[in-house]
Protein backbone atom coordinates (compact mmCIF):
# COMPACT_ATOMS: atom_id res chain seq x y z
CA UNK A 1 0.00 0.00 0.00
CA UNK A 2 1.34 3.65 -1.19
CA UNK A 3 0.02 6.41 0.80
CA UNK A 4 -0.08 9.84 -1.07
CA UNK A 5 -0.40 13.01 0.59
CA UNK A 6 -3.67 14.44 0.70
CA UNK A 7 -5.27 18.35 1.71
CA UNK A 8 -5.46 19.38 5.04
CA UNK A 9 -8.93 19.06 6.69
CA UNK A 10 -10.01 21.80 8.81
CA UNK A 11 -13.88 21.42 9.05
CA UNK A 12 -16.03 18.90 9.03
CA UNK A 13 -18.79 18.51 6.40
CA UNK A 14 -21.18 15.77 5.37
CA UNK A 15 -21.28 13.26 1.95
CA UNK A 16 -24.64 12.67 0.49
CA UNK A 17 -25.07 9.71 -2.55
CA UNK A 18 -27.68 11.44 -5.03
CA UNK A 19 -28.47 8.57 -7.45
CA UNK A 20 -24.97 8.70 -9.84
CA UNK A 21 -23.65 11.82 -7.96
CA UNK A 22 -21.77 12.10 -4.36
CA UNK A 23 -22.37 15.61 -2.95
CA UNK A 24 -19.92 16.10 -0.77
CA UNK A 25 -20.43 19.53 1.33
CA UNK A 26 -19.19 21.92 3.94
CA UNK A 27 -15.78 20.57 4.02
CA UNK A 28 -12.91 23.21 4.48
CA UNK A 29 -9.40 21.97 2.81
CA UNK A 30 -6.30 23.51 3.08
CA UNK A 31 -2.85 23.25 2.09
CA UNK A 32 -1.49 19.76 1.29
CA UNK A 33 2.19 21.22 2.44
CA UNK A 34 3.64 24.32 3.66
CA UNK A 35 5.74 24.58 0.63
CA UNK A 36 3.25 23.59 -1.89
CA UNK A 37 2.83 26.07 -4.81
CA UNK A 38 0.67 24.59 -7.17
CA UNK A 39 -2.56 25.05 -4.88
CA UNK A 40 -2.24 28.64 -4.36
CA UNK A 41 -3.91 31.07 -7.29
CA UNK A 42 -1.03 33.06 -9.30
CA UNK A 43 -3.42 36.24 -9.27
CA UNK A 44 -4.77 36.08 -5.99
CA UNK A 45 -2.78 33.77 -3.63
CA UNK A 46 -6.07 31.66 -2.58
CA UNK A 47 -7.23 27.68 -2.57
CA UNK A 48 -10.05 26.49 -4.99
CA UNK A 49 -11.75 23.25 -4.31
CA UNK A 50 -11.90 20.85 -7.05
CA UNK A 51 -14.97 18.25 -6.53
CA UNK A 52 -15.34 15.55 -8.74
CA UNK A 53 -19.34 14.67 -7.83
CA UNK A 54 -19.18 11.72 -10.44
CA UNK A 55 -16.48 9.90 -8.91
CA UNK A 56 -17.24 11.40 -5.55
CA UNK A 57 -13.59 13.22 -4.39
CA UNK A 58 -12.84 16.41 -3.13
CA UNK A 59 -9.42 18.05 -3.70
CA UNK A 60 -7.59 21.21 -4.09
CA UNK A 61 -7.69 22.75 -7.49
CA UNK A 62 -4.08 23.01 -9.34
CA UNK A 63 -2.60 26.15 -11.17
CA UNK A 64 0.35 24.03 -12.47
CA UNK A 65 0.96 25.18 -16.02
CA UNK A 66 -0.38 21.70 -17.20
CA UNK A 67 -3.51 21.63 -14.63
CA UNK A 68 -1.81 18.53 -13.20
CA UNK A 69 -0.72 18.38 -9.40
CA UNK A 70 1.76 15.91 -8.33
CA UNK A 71 2.28 16.70 -4.37
CA UNK A 72 -1.39 15.34 -2.92
CA UNK A 73 -4.63 13.25 -4.21
CA UNK A 74 -8.46 14.32 -3.14
CA UNK A 75 -9.98 12.71 -0.86
CA UNK A 76 -12.56 9.87 -1.98
CA UNK A 77 -16.21 10.03 -0.62
CA UNK A 78 -15.05 6.74 1.34
CA UNK A 79 -12.76 8.32 3.06
CA UNK A 80 -14.95 11.26 3.86
CA UNK A 81 -17.23 8.70 5.38
CA UNK A 82 -14.41 7.06 7.00
CA UNK A 83 -13.50 10.19 8.80
CA UNK A 84 -17.05 11.28 10.26
CA UNK A 85 -17.44 8.06 11.41
CA UNK A 86 -14.56 8.16 13.11
CA UNK A 87 -15.13 11.32 14.81
CA UNK A 88 -18.84 10.16 15.74
CA UNK A 89 -16.96 6.89 17.18
CA UNK A 90 -14.28 9.29 19.28
CA UNK A 91 -17.29 11.77 20.39
CA UNK A 92 -19.34 8.71 21.89
CA UNK A 93 -16.62 7.78 23.97
CA UNK A 94 -17.25 8.12 27.44
CA UNK A 95 -14.23 9.16 29.78
CA UNK A 96 -13.62 6.62 32.19
CA UNK A 97 -11.75 9.06 34.14
CA UNK A 98 -12.66 12.63 35.81
CA UNK A 99 -11.41 15.87 33.85
CA UNK A 100 -8.43 17.55 35.30
CA UNK A 101 -9.31 21.16 36.81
Amino acid sequence: MTYQQKPSIFQLGSVHESGASVIVSGWGLGMCASGCRCHRNPADGQLALAEDQAGGSLGLRSFAPDGQCDCCEAWTSGELLAILRDVAAVGALESQEPAAG
